[in-house]
């Protein structure tokens, strides 16, 4: 019973999808208040459905309802319950009832928050909102239906995919996914700005938070992706440019440069184009996200799809979505105006290097992602763009991006004085230079100058970050000025700033680790040791352990620095009742400026087992500079000026008009 209202209700929420897409934008084309009026209450309608059917295949799971093939497919009565929850996502069909759920809580939460915006930009978003959840409910109905019976109904499921029964895969899809269906909401703001024609300043400042928390939700995902594969892959590993890791990565890089895009935009009018451009482009690569990971078109460990039909109807989908808003841009394109003058040093032309690095950088990975598929498609060969090419790319880029990060907060609108910035950030580039110095002397040796690179644009970003809020508070003194700054109008200001520092903190983890970590593949018996980088690991032997629903063989290792102990590690091989699959589960003992990791490899005999040891120096700081971006993310959505009252939205609304169009005649 409670499957057939799990399907009944998505049937129900296409239904109200469709129209979502279809009367409050002609209410708002012929000037029909109420079926302009409708996109309210159909958004909230559409979600109440999406939950009752997200509901009842979260209880199909819970109780053991092996009628329905897909938690047939993806659980059994052995699973933790914790599991069994996360399962529900865990495969095609219910990671996009996720992806449609998320859709509809989003579309209602602009329905509910945004009383301070005019009827007619509220209809025309939740229209466009309304289409795409329209496009993947019916997606789900006709291809790929979460709620499908067996006529025969098993005993036993088949069990979940043991690669997903970790706590870090129930947390990154839900994060992910927030994060690609949030950039629907910027794509509905900048479609409906071009349908309205209305391209000032106001529906920048509306879109804005509703895109930073887009970003948050996508950075969090993305590092929790990042750490899960680090400690559950057993490859010691952070990221290996997976085509499906880059189609998270490519919306975040466009995202980025829409976040500063949306900010010129706000602030001074310009970079309108940009900023619409930048819209389509990061919702349209969430989109071909999912055509690469549903498609079949890619073999990979986060893929969750090898059905070329399911493929065709979504690239069918992506070509009707871009095309369309592509032939809506290009129809407006001629009206939309660039915004005032800058000089060559202002904040706008910075931000305008960030943006077109950022937007290079974007197609430079999709370039690589998607060429061996191009190629193998034309049958012009096999060709293979790994690890190395993407790393040699993100290099070229990341040094002027972190160039410009440092800058960027002394920067002024339309003009900086080049004499007064070099003044103020004399200071900061002698430390940066000092601190590259000392790096590249012990550097010399392995005649490599990445390391000292990337400490002097660690020193040069936090260094020149620590000179903008000195300045920032010159006529002010003691340190309670400081966070009054804070809890009062620079909210945004110290997000901006927290989030510049966690790139730095990614660049000081990401460096040392690459060129300072030491990794050794062994072969040992117990009560041999190795030592890696001072640290003695003793393997002491292997023995069975039982688990809820596994049997694993756990290695046990201590480890001394100078002959005391520090640390005791177990990694295990676990095989699973249901798959018979073996996975490695990796033992780390973590630390702030270093991570001890081992990983059992195969039985050998003898009792000698093969593994792998690793020392990997600064590796945390990488997922703690995620977590300072998305913290900074947060304190910017927190920015008061976001939380204003409709009448006062009403008159910064003609206060730019009123600049608009001074802009433009000037």
């Amino acid at each position: 019973m409670i499957p057939e209202i799990g399907h009944f209700a998505l049937v129900l929420a296409m239904c109200l999808a469709i129209a979502q897409a279809i009367f409050p934008l002609v209410g708002t084309m012929n000037n029909t208040p109420s079926w302009a009026g409708l996109a309210r209450p159909l958004a909230w309608g559409q979600a109440l459905f999406l939950t009752i059917a997200f509901g009842a295949l979260t209880y199909a799971f819970l109780v053991d309802d092996f009628s329905v093939r897909y938690v047939a497919a993806n659980s059994n009565t052995l699973l933790p319950t914790v599991y069994k929850i996360s399962a529900v996502w865990g495969a095609h069909e219910g990671s996009l009832l996720l992806w449609a759920f998320f859709l509809g809580i989003w579309s209602a939460a602009i329905a509910i928050l945004s009383k301070s915006l005019t009827q007619e930009v509220v209809s025309r978003v939740l229209a466009v909102m309304g289409m795409i959840n329209a496009g993947f409910v019916s997606f789900m109905l006709f291809t790929s239906n979460p709620f499908e019976r067996l006529f025969r109904i098993p005993a036993e499921g088949r069990d979940l995919n043991p690669l997903l029964q970790d706590v870090g895969l129930a947390l990154h899809p839900p994060t992910l996914y927030l994060g690609y269906v949030g950039f629907s909401v910027a794509f509905g703001f900048a479609i409906a700005a071009l349908i309205g024609g209305r391209l000032d300043a106001s529906w920048a400042r509306w879109s804005r938070p509703w895109t930073t928390a887009a970003w948050v939700w996508l950075t969090l995902g993305i590092t929790i992706g990042s750490w899960w594969a680090y400690y559950e892959l057993g490859w010691g590993g952070w990221w290996f440019w997976d085509p499906v890791e880059n189609a998270s990565f490519m919306p975040w890089i466009a995202g980025t440069a829409l976040m500063h895009s949306l900010a010129v935009t706000e602030k001074r009018g310009a970079f309108r184009s940009w900023t619409l451009m930048l819209a389509i482009l990061a919702f349209s690569l969430c989109l071909l996200g999912t055509f690469l990971v549903r498609s079949g078109v890619l073999t990979s460990v986060h893929a969750f799809a090898a059905d070329p039909a399911r493929g065709i109807f979504i690239l069918i989908f992506l070509l009707i979505v871009i095309g369309g808003s592509l032939a809506l841009y290009a129809w407006r394109a001629p009206s939309i105006f660039s915004g005032g003058r800058f000089d060559l040093v202002s904040r706008e032309s910075f931000l305008l290097g960030n943006n077109l690095l950022l937007t290079v950088f974007t197609f430079l990975v999709l370039f690589g992602t998607l060429a061996p598929l191009v190629y193998d498609a034309l049958e012009w060969g096999k060709i293979s763009v790994g690890f190395p090419w993407f790393n040699k790319m993100f290099l070229m880029v990341t040094p002027f991006l972190a160039v410009l990060i440092g800058f960027g907060p002394l920067m002024r609108w339309k003009r900086t004085d080049p004499a007064w910035l070099m003044k103020k950030l004399r200071i900061a580039m002698i430390i940066s230079v000092i601190i590259g110095l000392i790096a590249f002397i012990p550097s010399i040796s392995k005649g490599s100058l990445l390391v000292p690179l990337g400490m002097f644009l660690v020193a040069w970003v936090i260094t020149s970050h620590i000179t903008a809020i000195i300045d920032r508070l010159k006529h002010k003194q003691g340190i309670s000025h400081f966070f009054a700054d804070i809890a009062g109008k620079g909210r945004s200001y110290y997000g901006m700033v927290l989030a510049h520092l966690g790139v730095a903190m990614f660049i000081l983890g990401a460096t040392m680790v690459s060129h300072h970590g030491v990794d050794k593949d062994l072969r040992m018996s117990p009560g041999e040791s190795a030592e890696i980088s001072a640290y003695r690991f003793q393997f002491n032997g292997v023995v069975r352990t039982p688990g809820p629903n596994y049997t694993a063989n756990q290695g046990k290792f201590t480890i001394f620095l100078d002959d005391k102990e520090v640390a005791v590690l177990e990694p295990q091989k676990r095989t699973y009742f249901a798959q018979g699959r073996p996975m490695t589960e990796a033992a780390i003992d973590w630390g702030l400026t270093r991570d001890l990791y081992v990983s059992l490899g195969e039985d050998l005999g003898d009792g000698d087992w093969s593994m792998r040891l690793y020392y990997k120096p600064f590796v945390r700081w990488i997922w703690l500079g995620g977590l300072a971006m998305a913290l900074g993310g947060v304190l910017c959505i927190s920015d008061r000026r976001y939380r204003t009252k409709k009448q006062k939205n009403q008159q910064l609304a003609q206060s730019d008009a009123a600049n608009t169009l001074a802009t433009e005649n000037s």
